[in-house]
């Protein structure tokens, strides 16, 4: 088994056995989704979205494919999961694009606004000052009408990983990862100009979903 199928098969016993809750997070993005479309005008065009760090899509796909979406972009750093993600959409009831890349960088390059970003546990991969230039740079590729929506890990204003915490994610969490402190981010997310809502929260205290608009 060559490195990306090893590491592979080890996010998904983390997504088969929910140690992260993605079954809840996939729920409560489908809500915060739904209910930002059900308030947008009925003449307004069909948004476009761009998935960041969008993985294999194995929970989203049936949320997306019921989506009015105008087209889909699904970025991830592993170029090998892209096909997974697009097998997993099929049959595609809009137009879609699959890229390699990395979402800081898509932050910060040109580009038409977006009306919906969406990341799910890729940006706690940022360094806290990473994380401030990926929102800064966000803000200024959505549309003023839009949507980000983050879900990921978080932790409390002083709050360590427990072992618990750790032990969760077998122990990918505590060596390669750096949640952001959900004060200290609230903070940052204003002052690169974003309203922060905390749509869901999951039942360990970490995982959550914010939904940020622009301010």
């Amino acid at each position: 088994m060559d490195f990306f199928s090893q590491q592979w098969a080890t996010y998904r016993a983390v997504v088969s056995h929910d140690l992260m809750e993605h079954r809840a997070v996939a729920q409560a993005t489908a809500n915060a989704l739904e209910g930002w479309l059900a308030q947008r005008s009925a003449s307004a065009p069909p948004p476009e979205m761009v998935d960041l760090g969008c993985g294999d899509l194995a929970l989203l796909a049936p949320v997306l494919r019921r989506l009015p979406l105008g087209s889909y972009t699904g970025l991830d750093l592993t170029a090998a999961v892209l096909p997974l993600a697009e097998k997993a959409l099929s049959p595609m009831p809009y137009p879609c694009t699959w890229q390699e890349g990395n979402l800081l960088a898509w932050s910060q390059s040109e580009g038409p606004p977006v009306a919906i970003l969406h990341s799910a546990f890729a940006i706690h991969h940022l360094s806290d000052a990473e994380k401030t230039t990926f929102l800064r740079g966000a803000r200024q590729r959505i549309t003023a009408d839009g949507l980000l929506l983050w879900a990921d890990v978080f932790r409390e204003p002083g709050e360590g990983l427990t072992a618990e915490q750790q032990s969760q994610v077998i122990d990918h969490l505590s060596s390669f990862d750096i949640p952001a402190e959900r004060g200290a981010m609230e903070t940052l997310a204003a002052a690169a100009g974003w309203h922060w809502r905390w749509a869901w929260q999951g039942q360990h205290q970490a995982e959550a979903l914010a939904v940020l608009t622009p301010a």
